[in-house]
């Protein structure tokens, strides 16, 4: 989270989820009073504030979620050097970044997000599990702030709360290297409606991830529709 954070900035809350949140600013909407099966039970703002951790880290974090978002797969698929510097964008609780530090022992993950809170965690997740290769980085709305250059940055279950992605991506892209990757994993629109995630009004249509992204100066690619039951992959490059 969600950036999900993103989960699902997660942590940008993903989750940050996420999973681990690009941009997810107060708007009356608080943690759950308990771990939720996905977003959908509290209703999928735009605005979700990630600011209690622990508890969203019951749900970033569970298990269970590794049924439909295969980390490993996802992970396999960036096919990192050892060495390379990756950003996670929308960190959230660290679903994926303690997952990408082990698979760049040699390099340097930093894990985004918004939420101080989240911010937070994360360094202490990544101190708890022995993780010297992973930082925690605070970002803004409009800026990861990432502090070098990296190899590779993703986002996952975080690109439809970004607020403005013209100016969140345009500031990554001055963080990438010349040809470096992001990948953006996020929710087809035609995912069922029962699926994790946001409601379909919310889902944003990979070929508009594409079109903005690259009217931006990415490179398009590929697209895998395939790899995920109900997500995609949408890998782009820095352009010239």
């Amino acid at each position: 989270m969600p950036v999900l954070s993103r989960l699902p900035r997660t942590s940008l809350a993903g989750v940050s989820l996420l999973l681990a949140c690009a941009s997810k600013p107060a708007e009356g909407v608080g943690a759950p009073a308990a771990p939720a099966t996905d977003h959908r039970a509290r209703g999928h703002h735009k605005h979700h504030r990630f600011d209690n951790a622990e508890q969203w880290a019951a749900q970033f974090d569970n298990p269970a979620r590794d049924a439909w978002q295969h980390p490993e797969a996802v992970v396999a698929a960036l096919a990192l050097a050892p060495d390379a510097t990756v950003a996670d964008l929308g960190a959230g609780t660290g679903y994926f970044a303690v997952r990408l530090a082990r698979a760049v022992p040699r390099g340097r993950v930093y894990a985004e997000d918004l939420e101080p809170d989240m911010v937070r965690y994360l360094g202490e997740r990544a101190t708890r599990e022995g993780l010297g290769n992973l930082v925690a980085v605070r970002g803004e709305p409009a800026d990861p702030r990432l502090p070098v250059v990296v190899d590779a940055a993703i986002m996952v279950d975080t690109y439809h709360h970004v607020d403005d992605p013209d100016r969140f991506f345009a500031a990554l892209r001055e963080r990438l290297r010349p040809d470096g990757a992001l990948v953006i994993v996020d929710f087809k629109k035609d995912a069922p409606d029962d699926a994790p995630g946001p409601p379909a009004a919310m889902r944003i249509a990979d070929e508009v991830v594409v079109a903005r992204l690259v009217a931006l100066g990415f490179t398009h690619v590929r697209t895998d529709r395939d790899l995920l039951p109900y997500q995609y992959l949408v890998h782009l490059r820095r352009g010239p």
